[in-house]
């Protein structure tokens, strides 16, 4: 089976970590935040990986470097939402501290590859 060049991505790959452990994590909040929260903070995820699979397929240099910012901007929506789950109460202290541990390696990668990006 072929491999597309996305998937070969490290940042990919801890992204889609990302999302299953956000799936896992939204598991626990209260059901009523079903179309709030949990439904934003997978999306949200979803989107980090699904714009840098995205951005592979595009021509240039410059147009790939805007999927990575835009997977760059989802991961921040991601972090903002975390903190206010956590502000709430929905998210605990531990699962607060993985996912931003997740965060901070994925927002270092998707810089390094915007900059490799713009100046290949």
């Amino acid at each position: 089976m072929k491999k597309y060049s996305f998937e070969k991505l490290e940042v990919w790959k801890e992204s889609v970590e990302l999302v299953k452990f956000i799936y896992d994590a939204t598991n626990s909040f209260p059901a009523e935040e079903k179309f709030g929260l949990i439904n934003q903070l997978r999306r949200a995820s979803i989107s980090i990986s699904s714009n840098l699979a995205e951005g592979t397929s595009r021509k240039t240099q410059k147009d790939k470097a805007h999927f990575t910012t835009i997977s760059f901007s989802s991961t921040m929506e991601v972090l903002n939402q975390l903190l206010i789950s956590k502000e709430l109460g929905f998210l605990s202290d531990n699962d607060y501290i993985l996912a931003r541990n997740k965060i901070e390696k994925i927002t270092n990668m998707l810089n390094a590859l915007r900059n490799y990006q713009l100046n290949k």
